[in-house]
């Protein structure tokens, strides 16, 4: 996969699918989406394994419902087959699905996902590395969950770990999926068995002949060096330059840092900051994403104490107040980003 040319974002073939992007015209406002990946508790630095379920903090999801629900937000809980098959993971959701205030979509972990044909390992934690067959039962088995407990047809889609594969578009379009967001704009994987998503930017793209729009993740670069990325980006990963942590120097000293519109992790003023790059550069979506255990202190290495979770839902705070407010942006609906539902796609199985 090579790095995205200078100049406005082109067209990619990632993986046997062409994605062509849609960038919105400059005169547009911003827009603001929200997504949650949505899924049990486990130590990210421990093995993956089957017993993963616990869904305990799923009764804290409101802390940061409340606030989208003051900025007119609508987010989209991708949920994974432990929040989707059991009543302390979907009741919760399903009363702020109830009063109209979220989407629901699915996020596939394979390790806790049924059927369980594959062995757990950190390379079938992607899904797009098993075997076809494997991942679309999986799937199968989450959107029919989805439709039981839930009581709707899940049209949005993140791929658990970013894992999408070479038969995942196919899949998503045959089971009705309307938008994916699995893309991570600039990120390799592969060293731990993932995609490479070096050619992508933060724009909207369509995908399998326009069934599908994929709407990456907010990511890009902040600092006085964030106009030269995409020339410095190769020359970092290579050579003298790995080999002397270039990009880890230019990070400290504040030139070079590649950020996502995430609260976990990554200040305020920073997030504000790639908001701000990518509008000046003509971006006009932006994603806001985190995961539903950091809303509760002891669960992700983001929120270990009550004081990181305050931290964090102040950062989700930030970025709402800012998009909606001194940027003159708007709350994304969406409800309104799948492209029509094919008539021959038939309802997923409850089971």
């Amino acid at each position: 996969m090579t790095r995205p040319p200078a100049g406005p974002a082109a067209p990619v073939c990632f993986l046997g699918a062409a994605y062509v992007p849609t960038p919105d015209p400059p005169a547009r406002r911003a827009v603001l989406y929200v997504v949650v990946d949505t899924e049990a508790e486990f130590d990210w630095g421990k093995p993956f394994a089957r017993d993963l379920v616990r869904v305990s903090a799923m009764a804290v999801q409101e802390r940061a419902q409340a606030i989208f629900d003051r900025y007119g937000l609508r987010p989209v809980y991708v949920v994974d087959y432990p929040v989707a098959s059991q009543p302390e993971g979907f009741a919760p959701l399903l009363a702020i699905l109830r009063r109209g205030g979220c989407e629901i979509g699915a996020h596939l972990h394979p390790w806790t996902n049924p059927p369980f044909e594959e062995n757990v390992s950190l390379v079938n934690s992607f899904p797009g590395n098993l075997a076809p067959e494997v991942e679309e039962a999986k799937l199968a088995v989450l959107l029919g969950a989805i439709r039981r407990n839930f009581g709707v047809r899940a049209r949005f889609y993140k791929s658990g770990r970013f894992g999408i594969g070479p038969n995942t578009v196919p899949m998503l379009v045959r089971h009705g999926i309307g938008v994916d967001f699995s893309i991570l704009p600039g990120a390799d994987l592969r060293a731990t068995g993932g995609p490479d998503f070096g050619a992508f930017r933060p724009v909207p793209y369509l995908t399998a002949g326009g069934r599908l729009l994929s709407l990456p993740m907010t990511r890009g670069h902040v600092g006085p060096l964030a106009a030269f990325a995409g020339a410095l980006e190769p020359v970092l990963d290579r050579g003298l330059a790995r080999a002397m942590r270039m990009r880890g120097s230019l990070s400290r000293l504040g030139l070079l840092n590649r950020v996502t519109l995430t609260p976990e992790g990554t200040s305020a003023a920073r997030q504000v900051a790639l908001i701000d790059t990518l509008y000046r550069n003509g971006y006009r979506r932006f994603v806001l994403s985190y995961h539903s255990p950091s809303l509760a202190a002891g669960h992700t290495s983001y929120s270990r104490t009550e004081q990181d979770v305050r931290r964090l839902l102040d950062g989700i705070e930030a970025i709402c107040r800012y998009v909606l407010g001194p940027l003159g942006g708007e709350a994304g609906d969406p409800r309104t980003l799948p492209p029509p539902l094919p008539a021959d796609v038939p309802l997923p199985a409850a089971v």
